[in-house]
């Protein structure tokens, strides 16, 4: 009996174990059911199909789009434009992290911390650094500034005394410079640049060398490199991150914006206004810190996935334009800009410059006006946005109708015609025909000015 009740156990126990070499596929075991929650201010874009082209009419005879019929996955979508006080986090992100720089070369024990795979006999980071900045350490200024090297040293990041304004001591704006970093996949993907496999004799030596790329890459500056390995097409860039205010001025000639120059970005009353006089780059670098900020947190939670933020595909941003609705010609789905109230739908340039008569004279605070039916807000007009793609008059009849997609990351060396990219939805200064979902314009993306914002999406990673 009690070899019956044993031998009992052990199968009972044997059953109950979920490893077991059975054979057959069952896939990688213990992995973790995936759930994405709603993103903090975003909204749900299904995936769905579209027929991109002019709803009405081609003003400017343009002749740049057709009507074509286009298919995008699903994504997330930011609900507003960037407001100052969202793109303000960033600019002060990049000012402490220079603070902690300098402070941990003389505190390095308090701002400094030396982690796996960093340290004084291991390699650099891709920073050029063998530590970690320590974001817990507290920037206390009373206490910091009571060292003189401490002082000193943080003194470097602010305007000389003879650059000062009325004796006041503020950040040097030229200062607040942001290094980042991309994998660029599409150089990774052309064949020239494949990684060629050698053949081994003996598929167990691994002291042989398994092989080498071909091909090269062009880095942000314009230069063709030889690829020496997968870190090759890791690239780098900088970018100085602070918003040109002096654009409400340099816009516009004979006319009085000063006080949008001085007070726009920084006073709080502008806080819930979209941020303007960011170029091109400027935005994508914002995407990338967007990016690592939310993944950064996701890992000390104990989560592995990664998302990426990023700027919309035209096609993806025409589509959420259009909040599902066919044929429309406007983000509201009607053909005027007039309500039944006789209230204008949208912040721009009506009735031949009566600027002021729709609310709103230059920006108006985001979601001042009601959102189309995805509930995006300022798909028309406010400020126009810029998008991820270069801008090309012929790019709808060479692009794939599956999330179309065109891009050229132009470096200081190629013509200006390259460095052109898309922008959509109109602005304050714009006439209606410029907030029609089907407009294309364009900017160049150096380029800063007092009616050019963006938004930022992120892949919808679940079932579609």
């Amino acid at each position: 009996m009690k070899k019956l009740l044993a031998f009992g156990i052990l199968i009972g126990i044997f059953s109950s174990c979920g490893n077991i070499y059975t054979g057959e596929l069952t896939g990688v075991p213990s992995r973790k059911k995936y759930f994405e929650p709603d993103p903090f201010g975003m909204e749900f874009v299904p995936q769905g199909s579209y027929n991109v082209g002019p709803a009405d009419q081609d003003v400017p005879f343009a002749q740049n789009h057709f009507t074509k019929t286009v298919t995008v996955d699903a994504f997330w979508m930011d609900q507003t434009e960037i407001t100052n006080n969202e793109y303000r986090q960033f600019v002060f992100w990049v000012r402490d992290s220079l603070k902690r720089e300098l402070i941990g070369e003389i505190m390095e024990d308090e701002f400094r911390v030396i982690v796996d795979g960093y340290g004084a006999d291991l390699e650099e980071d891709l920073y050029g650094r063998s530590y970690r900045i320590n974001w817990e350490a507290r920037l206390d200024d009373k206490r910091l500034m009571e060292n003189e090297d401490v002082r000193q040293a943080v003194d470097q990041l602010y305007y000389s005394t003879e650059e000062r304004y009325f004796g006041r001591k503020e950040i040097n704006v030229h200062k607040l410079n942001y290094r980042y970093f991309w994998i660029d996949l599409q150089q990774a993907a052309k064949n020239k640049n494949r990684f060629q496999n050698s053949y081994l004799e003996d598929i167990g030596d691994l002291d042989q060398d398994p092989g080498e790329y071909t091909g090269t890459i062009i880095d942000p500056e314009g230069n063709e490199q030889a690829i020496e390995n997968r870190g090759s097409f890791i690239l780098k860039d900088v970018v100085n991150i602070y918003p040109d205010t002096l654009c409400w001025i340099r816009d516009f000639t004979y006319s009085y914006n000063e006080p949008a120059a001085k007070m726009y970005f920084w006073h709080q009353s502008f806080d819930n206004y979209p941020v303007v006089g960011i170029t091109w780059k400027q935005a994508n670098a914002f995407c990338i810190w967007r990016t690592q900020l939310l993944n950064t947190a996701l890992v000390q939670q104990g989560d592995s996935y990664v998302q990426d933020y990023r700027l919309p595909l035209e096609s993806e941003w025409e589509f959420a334009a259009r909040g599902g609705l066919q044929n429309s010609m406007y983000p509201w789905g009607g053909i005027y800009t007039r309500n039944r109230q006789g209230c204008f739908l949208a912040n721009f340039k009506p009735l031949r410059g009566n600027y002021a008569v729709d609310g709103g004279i230059t920006t108006t605070s985001v979601g001042t006006y009601e959102p189309n039916e995805l509930n995006l807000y300022d798909m028309a007009g406010n400020v126009a946005e810029w998008c991820a793609n270069a801008y090309d008059e012929s790019a709808y009849f060479f692009q794939h109708d599956l999330n179309p997609d065109y891009k050229y990351e132009a470096t200081d060396k190629d013509n200006h015609v390259m460095k052109r990219k898309v922008i959509r939805g109109g602005s304050w200064k714009d006439i209606a025909y410029y907030l029609q979902v089907s407009t294309r314009a364009y900017e160049y993306q150096d380029t800063s000015t007092s009616y050019i914002g963006f938004r930022c999406i992120r892949p919808y990673m679940g079932n579609n």
